[in-house]
């Protein structure tokens, strides 16, 4: 079926004949520099990093897939060049580049690396990312540029740490070097021949618009807030970071945030998602 085609099944039911319109997912975009804004949440945004072992896991993955290997276990090519990352609690950005292989297969390949080790270590099966991950191309610097501070800084705009240095599952440490070069897995040069390290610690240090675009920011046309904006309102109001930690503030703590949180927006199966808290409780409130 060509792309984009409307394919259609009829089912009888009877007397009636019912028409199933579905619709073929769209094909990526295609990227004319081969890098692509990489974006992966949780199924049904649950956490995909518990602790500290498991993003550093996650990126001892990304570095491992990068390299290409022989049938004696030998680099032998490179699958991808890594610009930026950062590590979230229930999502992952990469700013990537596609080589000896296409975006899709070396992501694929991470996600089914890293939810083997994730089910094996806490005794659970099936999915652990959405189906599908989210990827945008990047054909022009300034984009690229924009990405490299998005990226950057997602742990401040989620109220996490006040300052992008201090956030210790980004790839900003590769590039003002407080990661040891053995444990570096980005291409910081090719970056920083481009743009200079101070120009870029600048434009850092300058917090984006909210409203910047980018493939993660949430349907706000509803005038509902965003799951990460959700987050950052509970990391204010109580400074807990995961669903764990809330669901073991005393009840009435737990029920006046419950209340400030639906009073900013925040829908039922959102705040259960989230926090883990049952739905009766909320809808109580």
């Amino acid at each position: 079926m060509p792309e984009g085609q409307v394919s259609g099944i009829i089912i009888n039911r009877g007397y009636r004949r019912i028409k199933i319109i579905s619709m073929p997912r769209q094909a990526r975009k295609e990227s004319g520099t081969g890098i692509f804004h990489v974006m992966m949440r949780g199924v049904n945004h649950q956490n995909i990093f518990e602790d500290d072992e498991d993003n550093w896991q996650f990126l001892n993955t990304l570095d491992r897939m990068r390299m290409r290997m022989d049938d004696n276990g030998l680099p032998c090519g490179t699958n991808c060049t890594y610009y930026a990352y950062c590590l979230m609690a229930n999502h992952f950005h990469l700013l990537i580049r596609e080589r000896e292989e296409k975006v899709g297969e070396t992501v694929k390949r991470i996600a089914s690396s890293y939810v083997y080790y994730f089910n094996k270590k806490y005794g659970r099966d099936g999915h652990l990312f959405k189906e599908r991950f989210k990827s945008e191309p990047v054909n022009d610097m300034a984009y690229f540029v924009t990405l490299l501070r998005y990226i950057h800084q997602n742990p401040v705009k989620a109220g996490i740490v006040n300052d992008i240095k201090d956030y210790d599952y980004s790839s900003w440490g590769e590039f003002v070097g407080t990661v040891e070069p053995v444990f570096r897995i980005c291409d910081t040069a090719t970056v920083l021949k481009r743009v200079p390290f101070e120009q870029l610690k600048n434009l850092m240090n300058e917090m984006l618009p909210e409203d910047v675009g980018c493939i993660d920011m949430e349907d706000l046309s509803r005038g509902r807030p965003s799951d990460d904006q959700v987050w950052r309102m509970i990391i204010e109001m109580t400074g807990l970071t995961n669903s764990s930690s809330f669901q073991k503030l005393e009840d009435e703590s737990k029920r006046r945030v419950l209340k400030e949180l639906k009073a900013r927006g925040a829908s039922h199966r959102q705040l259960e998602r989230l926090t883990g808290v049952g739905r009766g409780l909320i809808q109580k409130l």
